[in-house]
């Protein structure tokens, strides 16, 4: 009964859309649609609570928002580990703890939540880069040997710096701290980074990571995007350009949706055509587009060369994805946002969750039409 329930669900989530209206390349994914119901699917929870190892207190820790969400296929369900926020701190975008929640769906729109946080600041030896501000926006990819291996953001309110951590179940996990903390003599342990998406390949339902020419890579950074390579995907490297400095692969366009910024979306995965990257996009106050509201996140896609991960190829001339519903512009961030992270195939469709407004998670689907191997 419960595979019958899914299965008039997943048909539901194809038919009960709205058009998004907006250009998909033929190299990429979409178009997207946003179900009618069940959308946002993560919304925030004042009655969810947890006793924080720091300071041993109570805390409402999914209170004032619950954003930026991974996501991946564990046997029939999609998972998603989603950021939460207490309502700690300043009100202001950064002030407040935030921690990593747990869902599950059987449908992928009705989530059923842990009531604890998976991941999150502990007197641990992460200590030191992730307190007070805690774990922020992950991205996940799975690995041959039945691993996940987790990228996300350390906020100690001094420096962001993008951290890894791997788990065989996707509640417990263990911490290998900063991406690039052995890197060049730790050369990159005070540069400001996060957004890691690793390469990876699709195998049915799930996405496993890549290598290319022997390596594991990632995109990642804002407001360009760089690219760092890896032999273990726990210690990373930045590729350099011939000036010693991180190599920008993707760049803000003066007078386009994305001018102000480019950030790392979901994982990037190898298809016939190139590695596809879905990213999110900022529309400068000054030289954006005119069409859309400054400073307005949306999503882009690009194509790199599936044997150089460094060379771009092709790259969309419009938004993907675009904050349309009153969900994706009220909130903590006004101006709007359709900030992607997780992106799974799931039952013969992609499914994207995202971030609005800093403050839910949303989904939009898709038709998998793009081959991929």
């Amino acid at each position: 009964m419960r595979s019958l329930r899914a299965a008039l669900a997943i048909v539901a989530l194809a038919t009960a859309a709205r058009s998004l209206d907006a250009q998909s390349p033929a190299w990429g994914i979409g178009p997207f649609a946003k179900p009618r119901v069940g959308n946002p699917v993560i919304v925030p929870d004042p009655r969810s609570s947890f006793r924080s190892p720091m300071g041993d207190t109570l805390v409402h820790w999914e209170e004032y928002a619950t954003f930026n969400p991974a996501a991946v296929v564990r046997g029939d369900s999609v998972y998603l580990l989603y950021r939460a926020e207490d309502a700690s701190g300043e009100v202001k975008i950064g002030a407040h703890t935030s921690r990593l929640g747990l869902a599950a769906s059987a449908d992928g729109i009705h989530f059923t939540r842990r009531a604890s946080p998976v991941l999150f600041p502990d007197r641990d030896e992460q200590r030191a880069n992730e307190w007070p501000g805690g774990v922020e926006d992950p991205r996940i990819v799975e690995t041959d040997d039945g691993r996940y291996v987790l990228t996300y953001t350390q906020w100690n309110r001094d420096v962001p710096r993008l951290a890894v951590a791997t788990s065989t179940d996707l509640v417990a996990w263990t911490k290998h701290g900063p991406a690039f903390a052995s890197a060049d003599s730790g050369r990159y342990l005070r540069m400001e980074s996060k957004s890691g998406a690793i390469l990876c390949s699709v195998r049915g339902d799930h996405l496993v990571a890549a290598r290319v020419n022997g390596k594991y890579w990632m995109y990642f950074n804002v407001p360009h995007i760089l690219v760092a390579t890896s032999d273990d995907l726990s210690h990373w490297t930045p590729v350099e350009d011939d000036n010693g400095n991180p190599l920008r692969v993707l760049s803000p366009r003066p007078g386009w949706f994305d001018s102000w910024l480019v950030e790392g979306g979901p994982p990037a995965i190898l298809t016939e055509r190139g590695i596809l990257l879905l990213y999110n996009a900022g529309n400068a106050r000054a030289n954006g587009d005119p069409r859309l509201p400054p400073h307005v996140y949306t999503g882009g896609q690009a194509l790199f060369d599936r044997t150089n991960p460094t060379r771009l190829i092709a790259r969309a001339s419009e938004p993907f994805i675009r904050p349309t519903e009153p969900y994706e512009r009220s909130g903590q961030y006004a101006e709007g946002t359709t900030f992607v992270e997780g992106l799974v195939p799931f039952r013969g469709r992609w499914l994207l969750y995202y971030g609005t407004a800093d403050s839910r998670v949303g989904v939009a689907t898709a038709a998998r039409r793009t081959k991929q191997r």
